[in-house]
Order: structure tokens, then sequence, then C-alpha cells
């Protein structure tokens, strides 16, 4: 990425990060020559997901071959190709002279295992940036752009209970000893649901939003494409926004006693991950407070309950207002043939919030497709998005010139 950004007129170097992969920060000038022109970020990811059983790649994982209209290989959709996209468009400009703004890169190296190196990056910047513009998402359909303009945060515990010394036979004691994994399901008992504690402060969605979502493909269809099974008679109907401006508490997974094994005991100790996806509007510190107390309340005496956090991440919002959305919006429209969707991500990108806090709205799109395999073998990224979001990202450069 360096190379590329320096054969493009710019500057670019590894920034070392103490307890990580480094970040990649660079800069393309604006053709103005103007003193004070717009900054814009560009921003992405250059870590990917191991490419797990090389038996299950038709082609090799780190060889791009293009077969049937895409281009398969990990990491050609999350994220190197959403994010060449954005390094050609700002380096076409470039060679032109067209380019309006002046754009500064940062690569993350550690996005897909936290991001927090970033974080940091953003909070110990002094410059700042009108607009940061992200490629690394998709589109819901083909033909059909879309704006994550919300992200979901997260907060990881894991959970142990002790309920004394050794485990217990269940013959003798059954019925009249505290069992572990009996009082870690009754602790889970009191967050699984996510009861209004746990709601508090989500931002409702607004009247654009709604209209977006509901052009999107049916909640039933999406959880039955993926082969899962709604979680009540209301999930399929609710699935946006649930998924979208929802809190939602999840076991991630679960370990007591010896389930392998038929062994009559009353387990001493049983342990949970457990994770609460954190709605745009609220609090971590808040939730964090209230996920843990209704944890230890529902315990019963005696048993012995530790709850450590292991990742705090906060949701985050941009304003569907700001300009650069509206700017960027036209653009995609222009280029795509359709206005973007203003859509949120159930999922958590560390960056989001950071930007937010630092005042700069984030264009958080993208030109992958639903089938892109994405995390899975075989990821691919469709062959003729190459121009178009290239296309796309030049018309938004060229807009953001007028913030």
């Amino acid at each position: 990425m360096c190379e590329f950004v320096r054969r493009a007129g710019g500057t670019c170097d590894l920034v070392p990060i103490e307890a990580g992969p480094p970040l990649a920060v660079g800069e393309l000038r604006s053709s103005t020559g103007a003193e004070r022109v717009p900054t814009v970020i560009l921003y992405g990811h250059f870590d990917v997901q191991p490419p797990g059983n090389p038996a299950l790649w038709v082609s090799p994982p780190f060889e791009p071959e293009v077969r049937d209209g895409w281009i398969y290989g990990r990491g050609s959709g999350d994220d190197k190709g959403n994010f060449y996209l954005l390094l050609k468009a700002a380096a076409s400009l470039a060679a032109e002279g067209a380019l309006p703004v002046d754009v500064r890169v940062v690569a993350d190296g550690e996005e897909e295992t936290g991001g927090q190196s970033v974080v940091d990056f953003l909070a110990a910047d002094e410059r700042g940036a009108e607009a940061c513009l992200i490629f690394d998402s998709g589109m819901p359909a083909p033909g059909v752009p879309a704006f994550d303009i919300g992200t979901r945060g997260l907060v990881y515990f894991h959970v142990r209970v002790r309920t004394g010394e050794q485990d217990l036979h269940s013959g003798i004691f059954g019925g009249a000893a505290l069992n572990a994994v009996h009082v870690l399901m009754q602790a889970l008992d009191a967050v699984i649901g996510t009861p209004e504690e746990l709601r508090a402060g989500a931002l409702q969605p607004t009247e654009e939003e709604l209209a977006a979502w509901s052009a999107l493909e049916p909640g039933a269809a999406v959880l039955a494409g993926d082969g899962a099974r709604p979680a009540d008679g209301r999930a399929a109907e609710d699935f946006y926004a649930r998924t979208f401006a929802g809190a939602a508490v999840d076991v991630n997974g679960i370990y007591g006693g010896e389930p392998d094994l038929m062994k009559t005991v009353l387990p001493v100790e049983a342990q949970a991950n457990v994770s609460i996806r954190v709605a745009p509007g609220q609090d971590v510190e808040e939730i964090e407070t209230a996920f843990e107390r209704l944890l230890r309340d529902a315990a019963p005496p005696g048993a012995d309950l530790d709850v450590k956090h292991w990742s705090t991440s906060p949701p985050g919002l941009v304003p569907p207002d700001a300009p650069a959305v509206k700017l960027a919006q036209d653009s995609f429209e222009r280029v795509v043939g359709r206005r973007p969707l203003l859509l949120r991500t159930g999922g958590t990108l560390p960056v989001i919030p950071a930007l937010a806090e630092r005042g700069i709205p984030a264009i958080l799109s993208g030109f992958t497709l639903p089938g892109s395999n994405l995390h899975a073998p075989n990821e691919r990224f469709p062959l003729e998005h190459l121009t178009l979001g290239v296309e796309a990202a030049r018309e938004t450069l060229l807009a953001f010139g007028r913030l």
C-alpha cells in the first residue's frame, strides 16, 4: 500500500505499534496547491482472516484468480479489494491534476482482531479531517448502494462460577448442594433476552432510515438464507430493528462438568463467554455496570461469581444529514444510478465511534455483494465493480472538494 501511494506522488510510511502490527499512514496533496483545502481520510485495513482449510478453496487463497466474473482470493472483498478502489480513485485524480482535497491514507493492520491502534491514532491526531471515506462494506443487492451510518458497540465478558471445593456425587448431594452449571444458567437467564435495563438509551432510527430498511430483503428470507431459525414469533418481522438499532445479548460459548462423559456429578465450576452488542446511543460503561449487576443479583447465595471484561468498544452513529453524507449520496447516485440507502450494521467497527469523537463524519460503504463469502472459503469480489467502485470514489472525492 505504501508503495502504491508513493507511486501516485504521495508519501507513506509504516508507523510502529508497540502491541501489534503497524499502521500504514500516507498522504496525497491536493492538485490545487492551495494551503487550505478540505482534508479527507481514506481508511481501510490490510489484515485479513486466516484462510482456514485449504482443501475448501477452489484456487489458492493468496493467489488471486478471475473466474466467472469474480476475483477470488482471501481479502478480495474484506478489505483489500474494497480499499483498492479508494486508493485507485485518489491516485487517478492526482495523476490528472484533478484531486481537489488533501487525502490522508490510514490502513489498519489489526482490524480483524480489535482495531485499537487506529482508535489511539485518531485520538492523538491533531490535524483531523472534514470527512472519512471507508469502503469496508457492500451492496445489499446488485445495483443497490448503501451507506452504513450506524454501528453497534460490543462488550465481551468471561463469566466463571464456583460452588465449592470439588465435584460432588449427584446421588448423595443432588438437590441439596449448589451445582455450578445450574448457577451459571440461572445467572445467564437474567441477561438473555436483553432486559429493558440493557436496552436503555438506544436511539430510534429516523424515518429515512426506516424507509431504507423496508426496501431490504425481508427478515424471514435473511434468516432462512443462512439456515437460521427465528428466536421468537416477532424476530423475522423485527429483524432489522433488532440487528441494526437494538442491543442483543448472546452466550458465545459455555462449559461445565464433562459433557462428553456419562458422569453423575454436581460440577463445581462452570464458565461462559457472553457478549452484548450495544446499540447506537447507549453508554457502554452504563451497560457494563448494569450487565454485571444483573448477573450477580441472579446468582444464589454461596456461589462465587467472577466476571471479567475482555473487550469493550463503543457504538457509532453518523448524522444522516451531515453535508459529507449528502454529497456522497449525490455522487453515488450519479455513478450507480440509484441513491444509496441509509442503513446500519449490526457489527462493530471501532474506527466509526473514534471518528465521531473527533467530529469527522464517516461514509461507510463498499462494493461487495451478498454471496461474496467474506471470512469464508472462496472469498470473492465482483469483477465489474472494480470500475464502478473507482468511479463512485472519484466522484465522491471531487464532491468533497466543496466541503
